[in-house]
């Protein structure tokens, strides 16, 4: 049986060779990274035991694309990973130090799943499938892989550049079977592949022997807030989590604007080095 590696670019570079900076540009611009070996081992293994208690559901398109919503208080690992330190000290030189998480699910690819078509999570008016958490005008979600993903086990799928053409083609709302410039991207257990949330993406069928499971966590910066009012999270439950993670627990809702803001307001500043573009630049 031929694989879609047959006649599909791969991108499988080396990306522990990657600085700083050139992470940066190729989310910014490609659209997606890959952060190779973020979990070892053990902490595979773990979070395998954690993933295994999961009540989870089929999709609605096939019964092999399994699914389990609101990860964030389940505990152990599994709420640990939101604050994991080598992903959000790489967040944080992205985004700045106020980030909000939006999201967290579980999905499990099984053997036979026919793939999950090209698509953007953001959608600037929300949608019935991602609520008003698409509208927010900068998202990036974190794919934490705890399987190989190899061209026969359902390896991730992307169009770059697709989040910054202003084409209707890029119409963030529609969906394709597939598209000739589309890119594999393998990576191993232990890796995340991070994604701008208005990138078309997605991944292949799983025509191996094994399932494929993964963790998503969405993140926004501060100011980007949603256009409309989601859920905020239980205040409660909020406390009760680990010092650590809960900073990244604030309003869901929260967004910095100034709608009647003049043209030369009081106290600009000169310098603003999050929008260098010599950022790239960072070690």
């Amino acid at each position: 049986m031929s694989s879609p590696a047959d006649t599909l670019q791969i991108d499988d570079r080396d990306w522990s060779a990657l600085t700083t900076g050139e992470r940066i540009r190729q989310l910014e611009v490609e659209g997606y990274l890959v952060l190779p070996d973020l979990l070892d081992a053990e902490q595979i293994a773990s979070l395998k035991q954690e993933t295994a208690r999961l009540p989870t559901q089929a999709v609605n398109y096939s019964d092999r694309q399994r699914y389990c919503q609101h990860l964030e208080f389940r505990g152990g690992l599994l709420t640990g990973l939101i604050a994991h330190s080598p992903t959000v000290d790489f967040l944080r030189a992205l985004m700045g130090e106020h980030i909000v998480m939006m999201s967290y699910t579980y999905a499990r690819s099984e053997p036979g799943h026919p793939g999950i078509s090209l698509h953007a999570d953001g959608q600037p008016y929300g949608s019935e499938i991602f609520g008003y958490e698409g509208s927010c005008p900068w998202l990036v979600r974190v794919l934490y892989y705890l399987d190989d993903l190899t061209p026969e086990v359902s390896p991730f799928r992307v169009v770059p550049h697709s989040h910054i053409s202003m084409h209707p083609d890029a119409n963030p709302y529609l969906r394709y079977e597939r598209h000739p410039e589309e890119v594999m991207v393998p990576c191993r257990a232990g890796s995340a592949v991070l994604i701008n949330h208005r990138v078309f993406h997605g991944n292949f069928p799983n025509t191996g022997d094994r399932p494929r499971e993964m963790l998503a966590i969405g993140y926004r910066p501060g100011w980007a807030g949603p256009i409309d009012t989601v859920d905020e999270w239980d205040a409660g439950q909020v406390a009760q989590l680990p010092e650590q993670v809960q900073p990244f627990f604030g309003s869901r809702n929260s967004r910095d604007w100034d709608f009647h803001g003049g043209n030369k307001p009081a106290g600009m500043k000169s310098e603003a080095p999050g929008m260098n573009p010599s950022r790239w630049n960072l070690p």
